[in-house]
């Protein structure tokens, strides 16, 4: 995954030189999880560009710099200093393009870190995806394996509008084929992960790798389980979600943020209104436990999703 997210970078930044790089320790560092590692030393301060401690710094340079024809890629070290830029990334950047009649072009992608399970503690640790997915403007991208990664990154860049690019901090050493050649993956398209005929696990990011697990255990049980792996969660294609869910009847949404107002409870909702005839029994949602993510290693994987609860969400709705 890392490899893929920096093939991403290093291919765009050599194709368009309006491409630049900003955040904290990206330069000389190399990045905090190393993804632009020999960057600065490729392509200099100018287009590398390390900056201060500071959010509101960050993704206020890059808004402006994507105002006037660049395109910044600016990255957070986690997703939970997003908190210190809010007004930025929500009231900012996602209206610029409306509010000036079309005027301006904000294309900027904030590259960010989320999700817990590195003993980080509770305000390091947190998967806050749905509080993003929430504003219209700002498109919402959460790759699970390195050819979407890689991909979608490209795509975010090329885009036209503010793009915030999560990934998972426990998801970098994640191993997966990548194309050859030149290629980008649309933005707002959910993809059949696994095929299946059973149940529908919905899905994206560190669930697809959880939930491809539990289809293996599931498999030799004789559950063939359909894997929809939604890769962006504003736009949000439910269309495979739907297929899928007119075929099996029965459906189980694994995400890591919290069930209280998440991802899934915008999906589930949504199976429900478009396709309630087809529902054979309750639609169930397997998230994280309802507090701050402990720091102690065994506490935290306690409170964070698991295989084994996919698995038992998956044979109650199949009862």
């Amino acid at each position: 995954m890392r490899e893929a997210i920096s093939q991403a970078l290093m291919e765009e930044m050599d194709r368009d030189p309006a491409v630049f790089i900003l955040g904290e320790e990206v330069g000389v560092w190399g990045g905090t999880y190393a993804v632009t590692k020999g960057f600065y030393d490729k392509y200099g301060p100018e287009r590398v560009k390390d900056t201060p401690i500071a959010e509101n710094a960050i993704i206020g340079a890059a808004i402006g710099a994507a105002m006037v024809g660049q395109r910044p890629v600016a990255e957070l070290m986690t997703i939970n200093f997003a908190f210190a830029a809010m007004d930025y990334i929500v009231n900012q950047a996602p209206k610029l393009h409306y509010m000036f009649g079309g005027q301006f072009k904000v294309p900027m992608v904030i590259r960010a870190v989320g999700g817990g399970g590195r003993q980080l503690g509770a305000t390091h640790s947190q998967t806050p995806d749905a509080i993003f997915a929430h504003f219209p403007g700002l498109k919402v991208v959460s790759p699970g394996t390195p050819e979407d990664a890689k991909g979608l990154l490209k795509q975010a860049i090329r885009s036209d509008d503010p793009v915030l690019f999560i990934e998972h901090a426990t998801m970098y050493q994640v191993r997966g084929d990548v194309p050859d050649e030149e290629y980008t993956i649309p933005i707002g398209k959910s993809k059949i992960q696994r095929p299946g005929s059973d149940v529908t696990i919905v899905t994206y990011c560190k669930g697809l790798e959880l939930s491809m697990k539990a289809a293996d255990e599931l498999a030799g049980q004789g559950i063939q389980a359909e894997i929809i792996d939604l890769r962006t969660l504003r736009p949000l294609d439910m269309e495979p979600v739907l297929e899928s869910f007119k075929k099996t009847n029965r459906a189980v949404i694994v995400e890591e943020g919290w069930k209280s107002y998440g991802v899934g409870a915008e999906v589930a909702s949504r199976i429900y209104e478009e396709a309630f005839d087809y529902v054979d029994a309750p639609i169930l949602r397997v998230a994280q436990k309802e507090v701050p993510l402990p720091y102690n290693r065994t506490l935290e994987q306690s409170a964070l999703p698991q295989v084994p609860d996919i698995v038992a969400a998956v044979k109650e709705v199949l009862k």
